[in-house]
């Protein structure tokens, strides 16, 4: 069976279209569950909280197994939440909720055209935003000389590792993330560099992590 890849997106973003003076703010999240997609919603709701709607989208899951979800939030019935969750299907994203605050601008849309603003509103978000795939990861803690400092740097980024939490004291401690496929490279490699002195700790692994692409 050939598997899915599954892609969220990787950080919140946010941005603005203006249609005949009408506002759209297109914001969008990484969500791992319908309660916090609302919780975004509600959240959204509190940072525009005059604005005359905020449609909602958001899709849970990936392939056959998902949950999606959408309304109109008083707009006329199937203008709002359905373009804009067929958008955001498109785009092959999981775990992923939109939300589109619109201030109206004075001067009715229509039917066709609050169908056209809300897709190009989810449209110009997802043209923002930095795509992750989640794998299996393992996060592992390397202590190791400033004199092999460079070379570790040089040795996880040939892995596709992700560094982070760096401290220099007597020695550089740091810690990398490496999808789980690739970690027997990573210390077949630290291993070479080290003649074997330095021993990467495993700190931790998540099934799901997202990692970016």
């Amino acid at each position: 069976m050939e598997s899915i890849e599954r892609l969220v997106p990787l950080e919140p973003v946010e941005t603005e279209i203006v249609v005949v003076n009408s506002r759209f703010i297109a914001s969008l999240a990484p969500v791992k569950s319908a309660e916090e997609a609302r919780a975004f919603q509600k959240e959204i709701k509190g940072k525009y909280p005059d604005a005359s709607h905020h449609v909602p989208a958001f899709i849970i899951g990936h392939g056959k197994s998902t949950v999606s979800h959408s309304n109109d939030d008083g707009e006329p019935s199937g203008t709002a939440g359905r373009p804009a969750l067929a958008v955001l299907a498109g785009s092959g994203l999981g775990n992923v909720c939109v939300v589109i605050t619109r201030y109206f601008g004075g001067t009715k849309l229509g039917t066709g055209g609050l169908v056209k603003a809300y897709g190009e509103a989810v449209k110009a978000v997802l043209a923002l935003v930095r795509r992750a795939v989640l794998v299996p990861c393992s996060t592992w803690q390397i202590e190791i000389a400033y004199s092999y400092y460079d070379q570790l740097l040089r040795v996880i980024q040939s892995c596709a590792g992700e560094v982070f939490d760096t401290e220099f004291a007597a020695d550089v401690k740091l810690k990398a993330r490496f999808k789980d496929e690739i970690v027997e490279k990573f210390i077949g490699q630290l291993t070479e560099l080290t003649a074997g002195k330095v021993k990467p700790l495993l700190i931790s692994r998540d099934p799901e992590t997202p990692f970016p692409v």
